[in-house]
């Protein structure tokens, strides 16, 4: 049964029309590069429209891979598929892991979250619906479905290993990479906990981390998601477009953010302390 019809799961007419149009999604992220506001995170300020922090997250997060699991299922039936190959299941569930990590197990992991803007909330839900459709569709029904199939995408087992290789390296980067922030912030509260017993006011704190990847990087959170989902792509090959569109669209969404992240460094902490660190790329930037 659909849950929107010719939607959710999408036809292929439709799926074709939403993977043609999700290419051009970079073309909408880069209007971050004319505002300064992001509403969450240490950018996010006082707001009626704010949401609490975990729950914003939860609900914005989760659709991503309840989509998917849901056309994982409904779609090939419909598809008339009675089995879908080995690779289209690892795939899928490469996507749910990462999902189930960041919308479930990311937020009640966190010391504190930051409230998010309802704008913020809302254009992250439109990203992991479309994201999870077009990736979906095509493990379900509408990429290669048969063995036969795979073999003439030019599929190989030493590539779709490699990318996995490439995939649980950012994934376990992008893991300790948020461990170590998560860290500053348990200390932040002992010391705000501590002088609140001593009946004192304190202001919010914030440090440089110095730790793991950010010894040579302030984003090493963003750039280790990129380093995923590119080996999510290399195991899936160069047919498998969707995953080719979701790195560049998370490359495009979240490099300003961390350039503008990089200007909040300097002006808080000053170019000294952030000396010889590199914004987000490695020997680049």
């Amino acid at each position: 049964m659909a849950v929107v019809e010719g939607w959710l799961p999408a036809s292929r007419d439709n799926w074709e029309t939403l993977t043609f149009w999700w290419q051009f999604y970079p073309v909408l992220a880069s209007f971050q590069w004319l505002v300064s506001w992001y509403g969450m995170g240490k950018t996010s300020v006082e707001s009626k429209l704010n949401i609490p922090g975990r729950t914003a997250w939860i609900t914005m997060e989760a659709p991503g891979f309840i989509t998917l699991l849901y056309i994982m299922t409904t779609l090939p039936v419909q598809q008339g598929i009675t089995d879908l190959p080995w690779q289209n299941k690892v795939l899928a569930s490469l996507f749910v892991m990462h999902y189930i990590y960041r919308a479930i197990f990311f937020p009640f992991l966190q010391p504190s979250m930051s409230p998010i803007h309802v704008a913020v909330w809302s254009m992250a839900i439109v990203f992991q619906l479309c994201n999870a459709t077009a990736i979906g569709c095509w493990l379900a029904a509408y990429g290669p479905t048969t063995h036969v199939q795979w073999d003439a995408y030019g599929f190989s087992v030493a590539r779709f290993a490699f990318g996995l290789v490439i995939f649980y390296v950012g994934l376990i980067g992008n893991y300790f990479s948020d461990e170590e922030l998560r860290e500053i912030r348990r200390s932040e509260m002992k010391r705000q906990e501590k002088f609140k017993k001593q009946g004192k006011t304190v202001d919010k704190h914030y440090e440089v981390p110095q730790n793991g990847l950010f010894k040579y990087m302030l984003f090493p959170h963003y750039f280790m998601e990129w380093v995923e989902w590119t080996g999510y792509w290399i195991a899936g090959g160069l047919a498998f477009t969707p995953a080719r569109s979701f790195l560049l669209n998370e490359f495009f969404s979240m490099f300003p953010r961390a350039v503008s992240g990089g200007k909040w460094y300097k002006e808080k902490f000053g170019e000294e302390k952030i000396k010889g660190k590199y914004v987000i790329i490695p020997g680049v930037y």
